[in-house]
């Protein structure tokens, strides 16, 4: 690693990542108004396999691995994620509430590796859960229970990806995502025949605009190849320490994209929400500094 901190071209291109991260749900968003969730997911990471799987080499981890991360991502992550934001929570809140795959990744890191929590991660756990509490407390209009569930069940399909992650070591990140996403495709592909059915499928095929295919392609080359191989390189040539606080920024601007783009609002309740939950998630980010 070359230094402790971020030189300025590294730090703008972490920033250049979360921008691209955090304004991805208000694309997501326009998107599902022509694509079924299902569907939609299953072409996000159709794109990031092909042609790109012939080109970029299988990285040293076991199949198994590739397939957990694969699922967990493809059908846990972002499969009830896209149901979520279609017509159950808005994208801006989602963005939002499912950074508290943070507390699923230290309850399973506990249980798995016998890891304890520091004194710090006890008061980021409350700062995170009362955001979501606030959520939670304003079901109804952009927020259903239903919706909340759907995120909080994408937040634990990410942490069992992070877990996956973990009993990688440190692999290529590009061969990594390409090879697993080869195992979201079949599952996402089959739920989306089961619950949307093909006739849905044929009629939303048969109407995608070129921008559609636009969006489908940016979230395989922005926010994949671009976004996830941008972080490994940065992962690889400055301390995590340094490189993880800028993610805190990805809610942010999550919920400011949305906010312009689609037009949802902002009210005191949301930024209270919003405080709690990034205020955990950098008190955790402070509690892993210590010794």
């Amino acid at each position: 690693m070359t230094s402790a901190s971020l030189s300025p071209r590294a730090l703008l291109l972490a920033l250049a990542v979360v921008t691209v991260w955090g304004s991805n749900f208000a694309i997501i968003g326009v998107t599902l108004h022509a694509l079924p969730p299902l569907l939609f997911a299953t072409l996000r990471f159709a794109a990031v396999v092909f042609p790109l799987i012939f080109f970029v080499r299988r990285p040293h981890v076991p199949w198994r691995i590739l397939a957990g991360y694969g699922v967990a991502i493809g059908v846990g992550q972002f499969g009830l994620l896209f149901i979520a934001i279609d017509g159950y929570i808005a994208a801006g809140i989602a963005s939002l509430l499912v950074q508290s795959q943070v507390v699923f990744t230290i309850a399973m890191a506990m249980i798995t590796s016998g890891e304890r929590l520091k004194r710090l991660q006890y008061g980021a756990l409350a700062l995170a859960l009362a955001g979501v509490a606030v959520i939670a407390g304003h079901t109804g209009g952009e927020v259903t229970l239903p919706g909340i569930a759907l995120v909080l069940g994408a937040a634990f399909g990410w942490s069992l990806g992070n877990m996956a992650q973990r009993a990688a070591g440190k692999v290529d990140m590009l061969g990594f995502i390409t090879w697993s996403s080869l195992f979201a495709v079949p599952p996402l592909a089959g739920l989306a025949l089961w619950f949307e059915g093909w006739p849905a499928i044929e009629t939303a095929l048969a109407a995608t605009t070129p921008a559609i295919w636009a969006a489908v392609a940016w979230q395989a080359v922005g926010n994949t190849l671009f976004g996830y191989g941008a972080w490994g390189w940065l992962l690889a040539r400055y301390p995590a320490t340094s490189v993880a606080p800028t993610s805190l920024l990805v809610p942010v601007f999550g919920m400011a994209s949305t906010a312009i783009w689609l037009g949802e609002d902002l009210p005191p309740w949301k930024l209270l929400a919003a405080a709690l939950i990034i205020g955990g998630l950098a008190t955790n980010l402070l509690a892993t500094r210590q010794r």
